[in-house]
Formats: structure tokens, sequence, C-alpha cells
């Protein structure tokens, strides 16, 4: 019982948090208006309460979004559930189809994670004091190729799975024609590793947004080393943001 209030209390503020700030909404539906419009199919892997699943229907695009906590998806039904433009799938991705745990924290959901090198890498880390992965969840598994194969392709892929990202993009074996995968500087490897794969599927090229500035950091999109090394060099207080990825205009878009 006490997990399950600190649970609903963690939701609730999630959605005054997401879903309260109409100048947040502007700066977010400004940013994916670069990548998506009406029309266009998107992918939100980890939705937790479906901030970004708005956004994307704001611009006018159909969405597929994965959730596999119960609460998170819940409230995403409750928004979305009578949009038939959107679709809540209680799954997670990972690089093959199965099943995997998810370490659950009751107090924060939106940090649960199917990782369990990130949360040791979070035990003790400056600015992650507090947090606690204090449950855990079997959770159904399936691939962004497999996603593709029943939905289409789509013009734009978001991945915040908090350390587990480079599983998520194992699970692509296609081009897509533009992404964002979320960072922390507690797991720079893990960004490392998705630029690494990215490169192997295409000429991708790499701009960044700090925290939830929605805002990027570069007039022009970068090369994959530049994105590296502006990740090396971020200072620990950064602490998290999201890479953007996109092909040039005519390449891998359908």
């Amino acid at each position: 019982m006490i997990a399950g209030s600190r649970c609903c209390l963690a939701l609730a503020r999630s959605i005054l948090v997401y879903h309260g700030d109409r100048q947040r909404h502007r700066r977010m539906d400004a940013l994916y208006k670069r990548y998506l419009g009406s029309g266009d199919l998107a992918f939100d892997i980890g939705s937790h309460v479906g901030d970004r699943v708005s956004s994307f229907r704001r611009l006018g695009a159909r969405v597929i979004a994965l959730e596999p906590q119960p609460g998170p998806a819940r409230i995403i039904r409750l928004i979305h559930g009578r949009d038939p433009l959107v679709t809540c799938l209680r799954l997670a991705a990972g690089a093959k189809p199965g099943q995997l745990t998810l370490r659950v924290n009751s107090r924060n959901p939106t940090v649960s994670t199917l990782s369990s090198a990130f949360v040791s890498a979070a035990r003790g880390a400056k600015g992650w004091d507090g947090q606690e992965w204090d449950g855990s969840l079997t959770v159904p598994v399936t691939t962004l190729d497999a996603l593709i194969a029943e939905h289409g392709l789509p013009s734009f892929i978001k991945i915040d799975v908090e350390g587990f990202e480079d599983q998520v993009l194992a699970g692509l074996t296609q081009q897509v024609p533009a992404l964002s995968f979320e960072f922390t500087t507690i797991a720079r490897e893990i960004a490392h590793a998705c630029i690494g794969q990215l490169e192997r599927l295409g000429p991708y090229r790499f701009n960044v947004a700090l925290g939830e500035t929605h805002s990027l950091q570069f007039a022009e999109a970068v090369s994959a080393a530049a994105m590296k090394e502006f990740l090396n060099a971020l200072p620990h207080e950064a602490n998290s943001g999201d890479v953007y990825a996109e092909l040039p205009r005519g390449e891998g878009r359908a």
C-alpha cells in the first residue's frame, strides 16, 4: 500500500510537471516540428505519462506509444484513449523480443529502468541522491524493427528509457529519417554506443538539447565525432538531455 501511494503521488506530480506547463509545450512543439508534421508517424519509446505523445498529436502525427509501467500507461489511455491516431502499448523495446525485468522507482517512476548498470551508476552519484529502485516488474519486450514491420516506417522515434537506449537501438537494423535518445552524464558510454550504432546505419548528423530546455545547442547538425566530444566535455551537473540524429534530406525517407 505504501509503495502504491508513493507511485500515485509521483504520477500526480508527473502529470502536473509534464502536462501543466504551456510554455514548455510551446518549446517542445517548436522543436519536434523540425521532424514531424501532419500525417507523419512517430514512435514514443518510454512514454511515461505521454507529454511527447500530446506534442506529436498537436503537430498532427499518428503515434505509437510504448510504456511498460501500468500506472503511466493508464494515464496515457485516460488522456488519449479515444484518439484513434494514438496506440498505447504496454511494452518495452530492446535488442530482441522476449521478457525483461524492469527496475521500478516508486517515488519517481520516470527513472524506472531495464538497466541494472544504470541503477549501479546512479547509486551515490551527485544529483541522484535519494533515488531508490524499490520494486521490479517483468515486462514484455519488442524491437523497433518489429514495430516498423507492424505499423510502418516512422518519421521520428523518441527514445527515453533510462540507460537502456543502446539496447533499444540494437533492435533497429534499418534507417529512419530522424530520432532522439536520452543521455545522462552518469552513463555517457551509453550515448557513445548509440551514436556508434547510428553511424553504422547511415550518414546521420547530430544535435543535442540539454535537460528539458527543448532547445538545440548547434545551429547546424554536427558529426558523430563532434557530438561525442561535446558529450564528453559536459560537466556532471548537466545531468541529462536528448541527442537528436537525422539523415540528410532525401535519405531514409519514405
